[in-house]
């Protein structure tokens, strides 16, 4: 096949012809691997005075883009259904896709196809400008009449290879980021602005691509609505699986904006123990210490001591990402006193934990107003604040960034770094022997 390279709106239309007489004209391109890296275009899709026909690559004998294309047999085959193809002109001309490394949404405005390998293939997406006034017809009427300003109008190609792949043949949108890895690496709010600018379908499309934890950490930045709207478009399951990842009192938030029947409807999808846990935070007001609350926190026993600690620790590696406080415990769960990392660290390694732990201790009840939390932490410079009920008995704790979140606008606290892990579980321990 005599081509090299060439855009899909400058082939489309053109006519089709074998032996120099004209059979149709051009109207698409198949391909039936997208999951490829660069995939393989299949065929042509010719439109014919019997309807569009599938034109084999095989039989395509040259490609001019600014004349005929010369097929060595007429098409005769029906074009196939849309659900057994990838048509580049229908499915993906328009479309939206996500630009990861410009951290936004963009629209496919033309497709660039080169013969490599000794195949024609799909190279890149453009989504520029140029490809737009390409497809408009106006690359020519720049050049004749306003000269270099066309060449004066910037490319902006994205390569192939950074664009999902497409899991169905005919897509509802595609996104770019081949790998989730690409995904995780912007920032949730980052993350979560991109789903925003999407439609319901494309958001809930691109939600399917990400991991559950990563869900979780754009969930936690979505203002309400589109988190419930999310819910219901991407089923109850995966919502109940990304809700668990999401840290508790964020998750309790979230379900506590719910009707009651879906409610119950996603706890019953959870294990049991984080069901329950948040059972009992949704009870609380979203604006006291108990709807603040997280029980993402680390507990120890006192007749341990800080070598056995340290080692228990590092044992069982908690998914808890917020150690700075560890927090001493009796069987009941009563609180009996506080340590920093700081000092479990310096201490003797024979030292027992009730000897070094703090027991003049800063708490809030469960009903705390939220901005009376707030104050408490900022008054005795605390990274965290624990939630006790009136027996004493431990119940969470409050960090100063669910703090800052209670008394700062929406749109300023969603965007601020998160002290705990996005994966919701109970409270890690280090139990005595």
């Amino acid at each position: 096949m005599a081509f090299s390279e060439g855009f899909i709106s400058e082939l489309v239309g053109r006519r089709a012809a074998v032996n120099d007489l004209a059979v149709g004209k051009v109207a698409d391109f198949l391909v039936t691997k997208p999951d490829d890296t660069f995939p393989q275009i299949d065929g042509l899709v010719i439109k014919t005075s019997r309807g569009l026909r599938f034109a084999p690559i095989d039989t395509v004998a040259d490609i001019d883009r600014h004349g005929t294309v010369a097929l060595t047999t007429t098409p005769a085959e029906p074009a196939p259904s849309d659900d057994q193809a990838l048509y580049l002109i229908a499915d993906l001309l328009d479309k939206q896709i996500v630009d990861v490394d410009g951290r936004k949404v963009v629209r496919i405005n033309d497709i660039e196809v080169a013969s490599t390998g000794g195949h024609m293939r799909v190279v890149a997406a453009d989504v520029g400008v140029a490809g737009l006034l390409r497809r408009l017809g106006l690359k020519s009427f720049g050049r004749r009449f306003t000269p270099g300003v066309y060449r004066a109008v910037p490319r902006s190609m994205i390569a192939w290879n950074s664009v999902a792949p497409i899991r169905e043949a005919n897509p509802a949108q595609v996104s770019l980021s081949v790998k989730r890895s690409k995904l995780a690496r912007l920032h949730p709010s980052e993350l979560a602005e991109i789903i925003g600018d999407l439609s319901a379908r494309e958001a809930a499309a691109v939600v399917g691509q990400l991991d559950d934890e990563t869900a979780a950490d754009a969930f936690e930045h979505l203002d309400s609505e589109t988190q419930k709207t999310l819910i219901d478009d991407i089923g109850t399951e995966r919502a109940a699986d990304i809700i668990e990842e999401m840290d508790a009192d964020d998750a309790a938030d979230l379900l506590a904006e719910l009707p009651e029947e879906q409610q119950s409807q996603l706890l019953a999808e959870m294990n049991a123990y984080t069901a329950g846990e948040l059972r009992e935070l949704v009870k609380y007001d979203e604006d006291t210490a108990g709807g603040l609350m997280t029980t993402d926190y680390v507990w120890i026993y006192p007749h341990r001591t800080t070598e056995a600690t340290i080692r228990k620790i590092r044992e069982i590696a908690p998914v808890s990402e917020f150690i700075y406080y560890l927090y001493v415990l009796d069987k009941d769960d009563h609180l009996l006193g506080t340590l920093s990392l700081r000092t479990l660290l310096l201490a003797l390694p024979t030292a027992f934990i009730d000897r070094i732990m703090e027991t003049d201790m800063v708490t809030v009840a469960p009903d705390t107003p939220a901005v009376d939390v707030a104050a408490t932490i900022a008054r005795y410079d605390l990274l965290s604040v624990p939630v006790v009920d009136e027996r004493g008995k431990m119940l969470g704790i409050v960090t100063v960034d669910d703090a800052i979140d209670a008394i700062m606008p929406d749109e300023f606290a969603k965007k601020l770094p998160r002290f705990t892990a996005r994966r919701h579980s109970h409270a890690a321990g280090v139990a005595a022997d």
